[in-house]
């Protein structure tokens, strides 16, 4: 079957899961898919995707003619459309590109990632989709009516992440897929993470408690004890994306004062007036060390981002982002529900109990059964990360049928129980 996977332009999340899943692909197949997006080319470089399966689409936002606005109320606002123009040029040069494009390249089914818009002009020209859903409470009109139109619903996270108030039959409509972490090759090595550290900042002092952190790591190695709990120079990372940052860069001074033993790295963009706080700031290609060799980690509840950090052992405290429909929110308590996770509010509860012991205190409370130190030899379940067998699995499918039809009735509705009326 030839796909076509819709991106939504907010943030690179939904062009990174695009790029993933393309990846699950035998390289023959994966040719045949093709990504819609109106995200812009410098935002996102695909790794599995040529430029000739991009279709860069027209912007959709609203413009000073427009004959009615995007969000003009309730009696001039379909419900089952969160934005709809009208007279709008772009969004209708997007909407021609769209059905001109799946036309043309002959697109069998539609992944749409996200957007209701999208999907009931699907459904309308009577184009086969599946729905990607997010974490979160989704349950308003627009969204309850692009999951009725879908031939099945898509859930890049696990379902133990489910909400609470998700309704049963959306639930029983939709795979699953878990986490698909980011690739990596291979894992680099403690010794090469502190390496890295150094080259990241020029403070001598701190390159002194690196490297007393690596001697410190390698006499505990001798004496059979591969966690230094007695070493101060913990090493706490903060991961911040590019959709926003503030909420956590306003935390920075209070983490300094919880732990002022640690050595805090911010990775991201950081105010200026909180750069103090931190001992090293940058931006890194890869956050998996990072997540592999940190004492802590402070984060939001990014899909992206947490999908990286779940199968690692680093101990985590979650802040999330406000977002549309609780997003981050619903992730985080669920999080912090599996134990998986520390809220900023117990974190802070936690190490003020603490009274006036240091952050090693604090941390080999935490870590008492992690060695993030030799997290290569004694944790590679958790560093040599495997795709998804759930999206394996739907991916393979993918490849496995030509027809849509089969394809639904034969392996999309077992792998349901639904099946709809004739």
């Amino acid at each position: 079957m030839r796909i076509g996977y819709y991106a939504h332009h907010h943030g690179s999340g939904h062009c990174r899961q695009a790029d993933k899943l393309a990846a699950l692909l035998p390289f023959g197949f994966r040719q045949q898919m093709t990504v819609f997006t109106s995200l812009p080319i410098d935002s996102y470089c695909f790794s599995t995707i040529t430029d000739e399966q991009i279709v860069r689409l027209s912007a959709e936002d609203q413009l000073p003619e427009d004959v009615i606005s995007g969000r003009a109320g309730e009696y001039w606002q379909p419900s089952s459309l969160h934005y709809s123009p009208v007279g709008n040029r772009h969004v209708q040069t997007r909407s021609w590109q769209l059905l001109e494009q799946i036309r043309q390249r002959q697109i069998d089914l539609m992944i749409i990632d996200v957007s209701v818009e999208v999907a009931m002009l699907c459904r309308t020209a009577s184009v086969p989709y599946l729905y990607v859903r997010l974490a979160g409470e989704r349950d308003d009109a627009p969204h309850l009516n692009a999951f009725a139109g879908a031939l099945g619903l898509l859930a890049p996270y696990p379902r133990q992440l489910e909400a609470a108030v998700t309704p049963d039959w959306v639930r029983q409509k939709t795979l699953y897929l878990d986490f698909m972490p980011n690739k990596i090759d291979k894992l680099s090595t403690f010794p090469d993470f502190i390496d890295k550290l150094i080259t990241l900042t020029t403070n001598g002092d701190i390159h002194k408690r690196l490297y007393s952190r690596l001697d410190g790591v390698n006499k505990s190695a001798k004496n059979n004890n591969h966690k230094d709990n007695n070493n101060k120079d913990h090493i706490v990372t903060v991961i911040k994306g590019y959709g926003g940052h503030d909420a956590i860069d306003a935390k920075l001074p209070e983490l300094r004062c919880a732990l002022p033993n640690a050595l805090i790295v911010s990775l991201g963009p950081i105010n200026d007036e909180v750069r103090d706080c931190v001992d090293i700031a940058a931006h890194v290609d890869d956050v998996s060390p990072f997540i592999a060799y940190s004492d802590l980690l402070l984060m939001a509840c990014g899909l992206n981002g947490i999908a990286q950090a779940y199968n690692y052992a680093t101990p985590l405290v979650v802040l999330p982002d406000e977002r549309p429909h609780r997003e981050q929110e619903v992730m985080a308590e669920a999080l912090i529900e599996q134990g998986r996770a520390l809220s900023w509010a117990q974190f802070i509860t936690q190490t003020s109990n603490l009274s006036n012991q240091d952050t090693s205190s604090f941390l080999s409370i935490n870590n008492d059964s992690i060695s993030n130190e030799t997290i290569n030899n004694e944790k590679a379940a958790l560093t040599d990360i495997q795709p998804s067998m759930a999206a394996q699995n739907f991916m393979d499918s993918i490849a496995d049928y030509v027809s849509v039809k089969a394809w639904f009735q034969e392996w999309l509705l077992p792998q349901l129980g639904l099946r709809p009326e004739k």
